[in-house]
């Protein structure tokens, strides 16, 4: 199946009753590795990429790779924008065929972070083509960016926001945090009362480090995408590390790269099973 569009997505993981994983990729080992479990699992799902990494590679080489690995799966996918953080980012994406992208306004105040957003929902929309956006402040490190005047959203906020902004999406804060150096604290009120509140799907992000039963609780609460980056990282680097560690004077790059590829495979598997309260 080739690359879909968002949307074909979110509506498939609805008619199911699922949750969607967003998982990060950086580079081909993790791209394959994320893109492997999509197809293992059955999930219909989201790979994504972040703007930082743009000083790695460019969004025209993962979108290929993306595009390339996904004529053969029979697993819905769609390639996410992770973090745009202006209406270049976002337009660079599309450009190079992301079939989602998100617009984080979260550090302006409420009224630009509408305008930034409705510019970004407006553009997408030509192409019909889901935006994600965020209301409140989500701590901890994305990437290269550390946010620490982190805040929660406001319920009460979060009506107008979508219906003014257009979003298609809306990502939370309700407690989670980027990254896996803070606990995170989640308020599944707060969760439940801006569900009530939102006329859109609503967004986990930071849900690295995250018990199971916390992650698929969320499912009850009018989450239909969870992003998950850290874990797969950790994953990575730790057997790449071991592998070195254990034989220093191998230097069979190649089966290394299977061992890193599995190991990403595993751990996104996993967590794709257990926020939908499945197996594995």
């Amino acid at each position: 199946m080739p690359l879909v569009n968002g949307y074909k997505v979110l509506h498939a993981l609805k008619d199911r009753q699922l949750i969607g994983g967003a998982f990060n990729a950086t580079n081909l080992e993790t791209t394959l590795g994320i893109l492997e479990a999509i197809e293992k699992s059955g999930i219909p799902g989201f790979i994504q990429m972040t703007p930082s990494h743009l000083a790695f590679t460019d969004f025209d080489y993962l979108a290929d790779i993306v595009r390339r690995y996904s004529k053969n799966m029979k697993t819905p996918v769609a390639l996410h924008l992770d973090h745009g953080r202006n209406f270049d980012d976002v337009k660079m994406a599309i450009d190079a065929g992301f079939t989602s992208v998100m617009l984080d306004g979260s550090e302006l105040d409420f009224e630009e972070n509408i305008r930034v957003t409705k510019d970004s929902a407006d553009y997408a929309r030509l192409f019909d083509i889901p935006l994600e956006a965020e209301l409140g402040a989500i701590s901890g490190r994305v990437d290269a960016v550390s946010l620490e005047e982190a805040f929660h959203t406001d319920a009460y906020q979060v009506r107008e926001f979508v219906e003014r902004s257009g979003c298609s999406s809306l990502a939370v804060s309700v407690g989670n945090v980027h990254g896996l150096n803070d606990k995170a604290e989640l308020d599944f009120a707060l969760l439940e009362q801006i569900h009530q509140e939102s006329p859109v799907p609503l967004v986990i992000h930071g849900a690295s480090g995250l018990e199971d039963e916390e992650i698929n609780r969320m499912s009850y609460h009018g989450v239909s995408k969870i992003n998950i980056a850290s874990d797969l990282r950790k994953e990575y680097i730790k057997t790449i590390g071991e592998i070195y560690k254990n034989n220093p004077q191998s230097y069979a790059i190649t089966e290394t790269a299977i061992a890193a590829t599995e190991s990403v495979k595993n751990i996104t598997y996993h967590k794709l099973m257990r926020m939908n309260g499945l197996g594995g």
